[in-house]
């Protein structure tokens, strides 16, 4: 039996709105059980897991640890997102720090993430936000809090406006249930470096073949990338990596270094455009 625990953030209008749906649309049982002193949720109708849904008083972000303080095998934090650009979207990411700690985590530090499960969220949210006109993304790792559980990041953009709309919280809600209830793991598993916190080519191959990428090190954050990093993304994966994917074109002035430090591990090396152009479009 798998454990897996939803969490939200009393602070976070977007996790509120998705817990709420949560609760609504599945029915999940209220248990007299409290954390933070809040009332824990459960959903047991998904063949072979128990999901739990936490609500905690403090920023997701910042809540280190977490998963010593909940029993559970998977973590799913459901939050706002914030952009500069305020562009309504939908985003899907695994967490940990290339570098510094600026938005909770630690220094130079991933968290264990499952490419399966990201794979499995990012079609559904594809699926169930058809026709919305929002961004779907998913994005780089990054930021907090430090876990030591598989963990992923689903998340609605990027102003109150669309953090509070009943109908993106139905989204995210319908999409964690879909995914956890798809138990498809025929996937090729990968981690990415290069390219844009939005992962444009990413994307489009994550979609688009049996590729599931795991960990995800931009461009902005390559000068900090070192083989102990990247021997972190992989141990820190759940599944088995079967080779690292390069967004070639956005490796920038460190396409050599990376190159070389790639060179030391015993893993296949592909690049996007090998693995695009076997896309056909549809």
């Amino acid at each position: 039996m798998q454990n897996i625990a939803i969490i939200a953030s009393s602070k976070d209008p977007a996790g509120i709105n998705i817990r709420n749906n949560l609760i609504e649309l599945f029915d999940f049982e209220m248990l007299n059980e409290k954390f933070n002193n809040n009332q824990v949720h459960q959903y047991d109708r998904i063949k072979n897991k128990i999901i739990r849904l936490y609500l905690t008083n403090y920023d997701l972000i910042f809540s280190e640890n977490i998963d010593k303080k909940i029993d559970a095998d998977i973590l799913i934090f459901i939050s706002k997102h914030r952009s500069k650009e305020n562009t309504p979207s939908f985003a899907v990411h695994p967490i940990g720090n290339w570098g510094s700690a600026d938005f909770g985590g630690e220094e130079n530090k991933l968290c264990f993430s499952s490419a399966v499960l990201l794979k499995n969220l990012f079609a559904e949210l594809n699926e169930n936000a058809k026709g919305s006109g929002y961004e779907i993304t998913l994005e780089a790792t990054h930021h907090g809090p430090y876990v030591e559980k598989p963990a992923v990041f689903i998340e609605i953009g990027s102003t109150e406006k669309e953090w509070d709309d009943i109908s993106n919280g139905k989204i995210i809600a319908k999409t964690i249930i879909n995914a956890l209830n798809n138990q498809s793991n025929n996937h090729k598993i990968a981690i990415g470096i290069g390219g844009p916190h939005y992962c444009n080519n990413f994307n489009k191959i994550v979609l688009r073949t049996d590729i599931a990428l795991s960990h995800i090190c931009p461009k902005h954050h390559l000068d900090k990338l070192s083989e102990e990093l990247i021997n972190q993304s992989i141990e820190k994966t759940k599944e088995k990596i079967d080779f690292i994917l390069l967004d070639w074109k956005g490796l920038g002035a460190e396409k050599q270094r990376i190159v070389d430090l790639l060179k030391n591990l015993n893993l296949e090396v592909k690049r996007t455009e090998q693995v695009s152009s076997k896309i056909v479009d549809s």
